[in-house]
């Protein structure tokens, strides 16, 4: 097996991200445990959303750079921002969700943007119509999606004046769908 350098960018990014969340995580043990007769459930769930939270950005992360083509539904071909939402979804979660940005904005809940938490769904006008783009939330008002044609998988921030004033809304995708 050969490793082109483009495979190995990936590799040492995924390798980053996975050192990066640690060294982020390190000695956080201790401050998150219950207190003495605090029930259990509510820490299941926060470390619950973390873990789902961490696993859809590293996916989502490790397709940094990848192309993007109108249609394209794997990163070997190249994404458009749909496809990238779906095959994050499907490998970090196991999550099938629809094929267009338009149909997935009609699965999960919708949320507050104050309520943002990293892997909801956000959603933009860039068509002159309702929920014609779609992004991961990464946290600190960050995105990331497939932008437009001759463009890449990239990060930006959702207070750049362009995606403000074409914010859709955002949903929070909480069980697995079925096509």
């Amino acid at each position: 097996m050969t490793i082109t350098g483009f495979s190995l960018m990936r590799m040492l990014c995924k390798a980053l991200i996975v050192a990066t969340l640690s060294a982020a995580t390190c000695g956080t043990a201790l401050a998150i445990e219950p207190a003495p007769g605090e029930a259990q459930g509510p820490m299941a769930k926060l470390q619950g959303l973390t873990s789902r939270a961490s696993e859809l950005a590293l996916q989502a992360m490790s397709m940094i750079g990848i192309r993007y083509k109108y249609g394209g539904t794997a990163p070997e071909n190249g994404l458009d921002c749909s496809g990238l939402v779906r095959y994050v979804f499907r490998q970090a979660l196991g999550t099938e969700l629809p094929r267009t940005s338009e149909e997935i904005s009609r699965v999960g809940q919708t949320i507050d943007t104050a309520d943002l938490q990293p892997g909801d769904l956000v959603f933009y006008n860039t068509l002159r119509r309702g929920f014609s783009h779609v992004g991961i939330y990464l946290g600190d008002n960050k995105f990331i999606h497939a932008p437009s044609a001759g463009g890449q998988v990239r990060i930006e921030s959702m207070n750049i004046n362009y995606w403000k004033s074409r914010f859709n809304g955002a949903r929070r995708i909480t069980q697995p769908q079925s096509e």
